[in-house]
This record gives structure tokens, C-alpha cells and sequence, in this order.
């Protein structure tokens, strides 16, 4: 009797120590390991705009940091390296990261909305206001504004800017074509509008490149597209011939790997991880 006690409590030790360890091995994570600095390449608006709003304005990335190009390449940069920090539009982050609170405010569209999630920009075209004299044109900027392309920006995640839009009317007449070209983290939300812009336009092609917002300044200026764009506040120095228009707001996410611990972070801490004047990474210890 005495044996098959001892052999009880042996049998529940060695599960609790292979529950520890399963546990362990879930988050797989180390809080000593310093962070992997992820950022966008320059050029991108995504990175202006959060480097700007964290109060870091013109500053380079830190020594090491990791440069990526694109929504998909951050993502996956994340998902694969435990140790990593990174941002990223809203709209596109998916549940293969994890999102981190900012001051303790959810990256939501309402706490957009209402202006307490503070990492967020505007979305916009860039344009000269000559190009509106085409009827294409001019319809397609209709379009952007009316109430069928809201109801696709809320659908996709996004703020919309215009609740009391009024409907598209087609016009049976229009053909042509659209050149709109820029902002990585535009595009695919302008790539579902211009495909339902030419669902209702039958003879009107709209043709929608990436390239990032310094591009889409480029190409609205040089008359490369009819529309340019920028996921940043706009700049008239980088094209002085062009005004904009705000299509959507969108938050900008701030993502760890899953397996990281943290839930929150603060605006203070996210400026001394990109601080190119920070000495050395931090460890993932001394954030919180």
C-alpha cells in the first residue's frame, strides 16, 4: 500500500512538472533577450506617420533594427521571431501577431473614432485639381466620397469620414481610364473600391499600383497617375501642384509575436525602442 502511494505521488509530480514545462514551452518566450527592432523601409507612410506620432519625426532607425518592405514582410517577420516588436496598419494585421494596448487603449475603430487610440493617420489621394476637368476622373472622386465606397471602407476595418455620404449615381456615358498609384497600405482597400467603381462603370478601367506614399507624391506631381497615395498627413512640400483628399482613417498597430507576454505598452517606451539615439536594444525585462 505503502509502495503504491509513493508511486501515486511520484506519477502527479512528474505531470505537474510536464504541465510547467508545457506551459513554458507555449509562450516560449524569454523576457532577458533583448527586442528585434522591426521598421518599415524609408519611403513608407505607415512609418512617417508612426515615427511622427511617437515623437520621433526625421529620425533614422536604430542600429540593428530589421527593414522590411511591405505589410506582408513585417507580418511575417513577427510571426516568426518571438523577440520581435513592429507596426503596422490596422487593417491588415492579422491573428498570426498580437496586438499591444498603447497607454492601455485597444488599436480599435472605435477607440479610433473617438481619438483615445492616438497612433493613427489619414489615408489619402493626392491630386491636381486640373485632372478633375475629366468627367473620369471627377466621377471616380465622386465616388471616393459617396456612400457605396464607405460602406466598403467600414466593412474592410477602416474609419470612415463621411456617415451622412450620399449614393454613386452612375453615368451610363463615361469611358476611360484611371492610373492611382502609391501607399502599400492603401492599396488594397483602393483596389476593392476601384474594382467596385468599375462594376458600376463598365467602360472605365482603373489601374492600382503600390510604391509607397513618397511614389504616389511622385506620381500625382509628375502626372504619372491621376491620383497619388500617401498613408500620412499630406505634405505640400513633396507636391507642391497637388492637394489631397482624406479617403479613411486608419490606426496604426503596434505587434509582438504571440508568444510574448506583454499586453501594454506606452508611448514613452515605443520612443525608446526607435530612438536612433537609444545605446543599445532594450530587453524585453525592462519594458514593463
Amino acid at each position: 500500500m505503502k509502495k503504491r502511494t509513493l508511486g501515486i505521488l511520484a506519477l502527479a509530480l512528474a505531470l505537474a512538472l510536464a504541465l510547467t514545462a508545457c506551459a513554458g514551452g507555449a509562450t516560449g518566450f524569454d523576457k532577458g533577450k533583448n527586442i528585434t527592432i522591426v521598421a518599415r523601409e524609408d519611403g513608407s507612410g505607415t512609418k512617417t506617420a508612426f515615427m511622427e506620432i511617437i515623437g520621433l519625426k526625421g529620425k533614422a532607425d536604430p542600429a540593428g533594427a530589421i527593414t522590411q518592405t511591405g505589410t506582408a514582410a513585417v507580418l511575417e517577420e513577427v510571426k516568426g521571431n518571438p523577440a520581435a516588436i513592429a507596426y503596422e496598419s490596422l487593417g491588415y494585421v492579422t491573428g498570426d501577431v498580437k496586438k499591444l494596448t498603447v497607454d492601455g487603449v485597444e488599436a480599435t475603430v472605435a477607440n479610433i473614432q473617438s481619438g483615445s487610440y492616438k497612433i493613427s493617420r489619414p489615408l489619402s489621394v493626392v491630386y491636381k485639381a486640373a485632372s478633375l476637368d475629366s468627367d473620369v476622373n471627377a466621377a471616380f472622386f465622386a465616388y471616393l466620397g459617396s456612400s457605396d465606397a464607405q460602406a466598403i471602407i467600414t466593412a474592410e476595418g477602416y474609419v470612415s469620414l463621411y456617415g451622412s455620404a450620399s449614393a454613386y449615381t452612375v453615368n451610363g456615358s463615361l469611358s476611360g481610364t484611371i492610373g492611382i498609384s502609391g501607399s502599400t497600405s492603401l492599396k488594397p482597400l483602393m483596389d476593392k473600391l476601384a474594382a467596385a467603381f468599375e462594376g458600376l462603370q463598365d467602360n472605365v478601367k482603373v489601374t492600382v499600383a503600390g510604391g509607397g506614399s513618397g511614389q504616389g507624391y511622385k506620381d500625382a506631381e509628375g502626372d504619372v497617375s491621376e491620383f497619388g497615395m500617401i498613408s500620412e498627413e499630406f505634405n505640400t512640400e513633396n507636391a507642391p501642384s497637388c492637394t489631397h483628399y482624406v479617403v479613411c482613417k486608419d490606426g496604426i498597430a503596434v505587434i509582438v509575436n504571440p508568444a510574448n507576454t506583454l499586453t501594454n505598452i506606452t508611448m514613452a517606451q515605443l520612443k525608446t525602442i526607435y530612438n536612433e539615439e537609444t545605446a543599445s536594444a532594450p530587453k524585453w525585462s525592462d519594458i514593463g
